[in-house]
């Protein structure tokens, strides 16, 4: 019989098993984009679907069965969500054209957002809240791991064996979290079982946020005063606020807005969202930098860029540790702090600039970014009763989602509007300020997290 301090452990495999596979299969199909569009002769307008239907559906569903993993257990939930994602991630690598890969990462989608908006709640239910960081420092070092070999497992397989083998590769990745998942993770009974789903504010939430998502990823190519974008935000605007109508009339709302006046949760959130608007900051800008500006290959390119996920994974253990004994408040301070001193080195970057300067400045954001994420998780989870489990963990994954889209977003019209400039000095000019911003976005973050209450 598997004793229960076994069986916590096997619990965090199973979960961290999972982060590595999501992780793994984001990072290396955004790498293959390009081969994708050749095999199918796409433009590349077209092939950029195949990751943004994934990003808007994964966005607006994580609420959704964050809900359902209170109605019908976390398990539950989770486990159909491994199903669903291994059957589709063979269904995408098997797919006959631009199109039907897109509706295959669509349901892709589905199954990922069945796993992100449940497995910090998972967590939280087998771990003593004096064991919690740690626990999500190992299973953020699980997702940084994920991110690190990604890129490059993703080469290597699209050039021995094609594209479709980055897709093929989830599937036995996913029948050993199934398998882990249904041998160490308990039957957790449904905390609000006797309650109906609220379809009205969950198709609502889907639509608004939606739109908000599409509005934000598309406005530097569409034009942020065009009337496609402008038409989507002001819709999200009036849909989001129609959500929040129905969600304060229902009798089983979706989203339980009394949880945002937990003073924890709604800083913890707040400042979940601006550290993911740093990191995708990031993210978006370096591979312009160094491979447009300072002419490396993509495989130098991404050796250079994993200095940032690998520092990330040492950190996130030692600072989720950290947490357990000290709380979550000075973690935070600190990990924002780290963050904005590393964007700060990379804001000063030029053309000259040697790359151990852009190496430094890559692992002290890493560094920080480890620091913040896994405290930052444990308070926002710790602080939300045990019956809003579920919706804490989809508020959690929708705030990275949302700050990824914003750090795009805000990174993108600071850099192509400098690149309209049309001057050799454009690109390292509009990298450097979008690093700038970034790094404001870090300094507002220390502010926030000095806000939680311990």
């Amino acid at each position: 019989m598997t004793n229960t301090l076994d069986r916590k452990w096997g619990v965090l495999i199973a979960i961290g098993t999972g982060s590595f596979m999501a992780a793994l299969d984001g990072s290396v199909v955004n790498a293959i984009l390009p081969i994708v569009r050749d095999a199918f002769q796409s433009d590349v307008a077209a092939i950029q679907w195949v990751v943004t239907t994934y990003l808007l559906t994964l966005s607006g569903l994580m609420l959704s069965f964050g809900r359902l993993g209170d109605l019908r257990g976390h398990k539950f939930v989770y486990v159909w969500g491994f199903g669903l994602f291994a059957l589709s991630s063979a269904l995408c690598g098997a797919a006959s054209s631009a199109a039907a890969l897109i509706v295959f990462r669509t349901i892709q989608a589905v199954g990922g957002a069945m796993l992100a908006s449940n497995a910090p709640a998972i967590v939280t239910g087998n771990f003593p809240s004096q064991e919690r960081g740690r626990a999500f420092g190992l299973a953020s070092t699980m997702t940084y791991l994920g991110l690190t070999v990604g890129p490059s497992l993703g080469g290597w397989l699209t050039q021995a064996l094609g594209w479709r083998t980055v897709f093929y590769i989830n599937v036995p990745v996913g029948v050993l979290a199934l398998t882990l998942s249904l041998l160490f993770i308990p039957k957790d009974s449904p905390a609000d079982g006797g309650q109906r789903f609220d379809v009205p504010g969950a198709v609502v939430f889907l639509a608004g946020l939606t739109s908000l998502m599409l509005g934000l990823n598309k406005g530097a190519d569409w034009g942020w005063g065009s009337p496609a974008v402008l038409g989507l935000l002001t819709g999200a605007l009036l849909l989001l606020g129609i959500f929040i109508l129905i969600e304060r009339r229902s009798p089983a709302p979706m989203l339980d807005l009394n949880l945002f006046r937990v003073p924890l949760f709604s800083t913890a959130t707040a400042a979940a969202i601006l550290n993911y608007i740093c990191v995708y900051s990031i993210t978006f800008l370096m591979p312009f930098y160094l491979i447009q500006g300072r002419g490396l290959n993509p495989a130098q390119a991404g050796m250079l860029l994993t200095a940032q996920p690998v520092i990330m994974a040492i950190a996130a253990p030692v600072s989720g540790a950290l947490s357990d004994r000290i709380g979550s408040r000075l973690p935070g301070m600190i990990g924002m702090g780290v963050l904005a001193a590393g964007l700060f080195v990379l804001a000063g970057l030029g053309s000259g600039s040697g790359l151990w300067m852009t190496a430094l400045g890559l692992a002290v954001a890493g560094s920080g970014t480890g620091m913040f994420i896994a405290p930052n998780t444990s308070a926002l989870l710790g602080s939300a009763p045990k019956s809003r489990q579920g919706i804490a963990s989809g508020v959690q994954a929708t705030a990275r989602n949302f700050g990824m889209v914003l750090g795009i977003g805000m990174a993108g019209a600071i850099f192509t509007t400098q690149l309209a400039q049309d001057t050799p000095e454009a690109l390292f000019r509009g990298a450097d300020l979008g690093f700038l911003a970034a790094a404001g976005v870090a300094v507002l973050g220390v502010a926030v997290s000095a806000l939680k209450e311990r």
